[in-house]
Formats: C-alpha cells, sequence, structure tokens
C-alpha cells in the first residue's frame, strides 16, 4: 500500500531493550536494582546518620543531667561532714573542759577574780552565786583583802562546776563555764554555734 491511502508503516518493536523502550532485559533489570539499591542505601545511611545523632544528643543530655545531679550530693555531704567535724570539735572541746574543771577545780579562782575586776568600782550589793563545791573552795581560797568591794557568795546547785554568775544592783556579769566555753567555740568557729 501506498502512503497516499493513509496507512500507516508498521515496524516490529525492539525486544533488545537498546533503545529504551523494548522488554527488560536481565542486565537492565540488574542495573535498575542495583541503582534502587544504592539509592535506598544512600538514604537509609543519611536517615540513620540523622536519627544517630539524635539518640547521642539526648543521651548526652542525659548523662549530663546525671552527672550534675550526682555533683549535688556531694557538695550536700561536703557541707555535712564540714558541720559533723565542727559538732565533733566542740563536743571533744567541751569534754576536755570538764575534765580540766574535775581535775583541777581551782581555776575558779581565777575567773571570779577576772569577773570582779570586770565591775566597776562603784558596784554595790556584789553576789557572786557559784556552785556549791566551788563556794566553798572560793571561801577557803580568797582572803578578806581580795573580797573589796565586799561581796557575798550565794550557793546555786544549777550552775555547773568551774564558773561563776555575779549581779550587782546594776549589773550582772555571766562568767559561767558554759558561757565562757561557748564564747571560746564561737571564736574559733568563727559562728554562733553555741548548742
Amino acid at each position: 500500500m501506498s502512503e497516499e491511502s493513509g496507512a500507516v508503516r508498521w515496524d516490529v518493536p525492539a525486544i533488545d531493550g537498546g533503545d529504551g523502550n523494548g522488554y527488560m532485559t536481565a542486565g537492565r533489570l540488574e542495573a535498575l536494582q542495583q541503582e534502587a539499591y544504592e539509592e535506598a542505601w544512600k538514604k537509609g545511611l543519611a536517615d540513620g546518620e540523622a536519627a544517630g545523632s539524635e539518640v547521642v544528643r539526648e543521651r548526652c543530655e542525659r548523662l549530663d543531667g546525671l552527672l550534675d545531679s550526682l555533683s549535688q550530693p556531694f557538695e550536700t555531704l561536703d557541707d555535712e561532714v564540714e558541720h559533723q567535724i565542727v559538732d565533733l570539735a566542740m563536743l571533744v572541746a567541751r569534754q576536755l573542759f570538764r575534765r580540766e574543771i574535775r581535775t583541777d577545780p581551782s581555776h575558779v579562782i581565777g575567773v571570779v577574780r577576772d569577773a570582779l575586776k570586770i565591775l566597776p568600782a562603784a558596784s554595790r550589793q556584789v553576789e557572786i552565786h557559784l556552785h556549791p563545791d566551788d563556794a566553798t573552795l572560793v571561801r577557803e581560797t580568797l582572803a578578806v583583802s581580795d573580797r573589796q568591794p565586799s561581796w557575798k557568795i550565794v550557793e546555786d546547785a544549777l550552775l555547773s562546776r568551774g564558773g561563776c554568775h555575779v549581779t550587782t544592783e546594776n549589773s550582772q556579769i555571766d562568767a559561767t563555764a558554759e558561757s565562757r566555753l561557748n564564747a571560746l567555740i564561737t571564736s574559733i568557729a568563727g559562728d554562733e554555734r553555741k548548742t
């Protein structure tokens, strides 16, 4: 037939895949499969790296939080240990102080003299409150000439040994063993730790 009749010529399609429009061959199918595999592998690698980076970031944040929370107990522990050491030192000082007073009760004589020296010269109605055992020792030791201005000893079983409480009509001096020890501890510890 001629072209004038409007007929179109038909050619047998290529089956070797050479022109890209033919049937799939094993080689072409394998190349497409390899290309898809590499594309999927690259996408999976990128997604995995992104997910891994996120997991690592989250774990680092969690680890930082754990390390911070672990350091806080040590700071608290340092403060507690410091307070316990100071408390222990104060307890030891108190025990040594009490032992020294029991061993040599004559320290109370010096305490009474020091307390009387602090009083103003015109003080009247001076009373020295002492533990009964200390009162006996002070009466036996201090001479009348040491008793200027004149004063009166008052026995007070509530006071501990080794100290006194001096009162006048206008003032008072707390020279008890506890107040002297607390003053010493305060000066050493640098705070108001009186227990």
